[in-house]
């Protein structure tokens, strides 16, 4: 149920010809109240797509009733007449629920450069509007993929019965300060605007600002909490900030899963840090490092390569004083071989990595992919 599964939320996925393949490419997501607070982190890439430049305006106020996405089309570079595209579009849907534009989130996704059709694009809009169910939220789900070969959703329930419940998308350029993802979160729990905006910037530090798949930054990322207070239940600020962080982990996992083209899950575990920043400074320069991933896609221990990345960061630590395991097998330690390359198995989908940097008691994961051939191909088809 993803999106619907937290109570006075209606959803819908339609497919109005904005995509080549027909599929379903766009998503109506309705709080129907009584709460309409809401929160929302966006991409810090300074090149920013028209419904990111809408919605951040939109949003500042803290509230928001609905949030309307579309796939086949990023409408970024699109200058005045994309604007005005998405301005009308966060109009129509006000007009239909009878609420303020202000009120209405708008995000898209797909291929820079391009213009929408706005006359599909209009119509998907009345469609998903007469299509809103409570049971709407795999359909909405389905209608954000783009290059995704599944869609992504996330459920909690707390003991006392309020909910949260999210869906996700994306497969490729996904890096920290968000990814090529559009995610939406509800909850029927009963909490206002602004602990709504630190729990989700702290829920999104924990989960998808740590998942760097190629390090690269989209135009169009937004992660958007909305809270519709349905159960009339206010939660406990640890176990609401809890539940959240479950489910933008969730997501942030399945979107790794998805990742284009992967054929390994790499968990890059760093420990023993001065700060949790120097962690995920260490992590995120592994994650990076384009040798070090060719080497587990070719299923190749190449533990050299790690500590090559990880001297390339201003971290506090002692060069010679590192231990890196492999799967659990320590092999490399205080500047030394501790175990033969040759006993590391790097078939099995997930891998996990261990630094300890023996520097302080400060810890950090970040989630990666290896570069595959695959990875390649389909990037280098994406507009064609």
């Amino acid at each position: 149920m993803s999106v619907t599964f937290a109570k006075g939320f209606v959803a819908s996925g339609v497919a109005c010809g904005l995509k080549a393949s027909g599929n379903k490419d766009l998503a109506l997501v309705v709080n129907q109240g009584p709460l309409a607070a809401a929160a929302a982190v966006f991409t810090s890439n300074r090149c920013q797509a028209n419904p990111v430049i809408w919605s951040k305006q939109a949003i500042s106020d803290l509230q928001a009733r609905a949030i309307v996405l579309n796939s086949g089309g990023a409408n970024c570079y699109t200058g005045s007449l994309g604007f005005q595209t998405t301005h009308q579009t966060a109009e129509l849907v006000a007009e239909l629920l009878s609420i303020s534009a202000q009120d209405v989130q708008v995000c898209s996704t797909g291929l820079i450069g391009e213009q929408l059709d706005r006359e599909k694009l209009f119509a998907g809009v009345r469609q998903a509007y007469a299509a809103l169910d409570s049971d709407g939220g795999r359909s909405s789900a389905e209608a954000i993929m783009t290059t995704d070969k599944v869609p992504k959703l996330a459920e909690r329930q707390s003991k006392s019965g309020w909910r949260v419940g999210g869906m996700a998308k994306g497969a490729g350029m996904l890096a920290p300060s968000l990814a090529t993802m559009l995610v939406v979160i509800t909850t029927d729990a009963a909490v206002e605007g602004s602990l709504l905006d630190a729990a989700l910037r702290k829920a999104t530090r924990l989960s998808f600002d740590r998942l760097d798949s190629d390090g690269a930054t989209s135009t169009n990322d937004q992660v958007t909490l909305m809270a519709s207070g349905a159960s009339g239940i206010v939660p406990e600020t640890e176990e609401f900030q809890e539940l959240l962080t479950q489910v933008c982990l969730d997501l942030a996992e399945q979107l790794m899963n998805d990742a284009e083209g992967a054929s390994h899950n790499i968990y890059i575990e760093v420990s023993g840090a001065a700060t949790e920043e120097d962690a995920v400074e260490v992590g995120r320069a592994v994650a990076r490092n384009n040798l070090f991933k060719a080497a587990v896609y070719g299923n190749d221990p190449n533990w050299g390569r790690i500590l090559a990345a990880v001297g390339t960061t201003s971290a506090q630590f002692d060069p010679y004083d590192i231990d890196v395991s492999i799967n659990g097998l320590l092999v490399s330690s205080k500047g030394a071989p501790a175990a033969d390359r040759k006993t590391v198995d790097l078939t099995p989908r997930k891998v996990s990595i261990g630094i300890n940097l023996k520097a302080g008691e400060h810890a950090a994961t970040i989630l990666t992919n290896d570069l595959t051939v695959a990875y390649v191909q389909e990037n280098s088809a994406y507009s064609s």
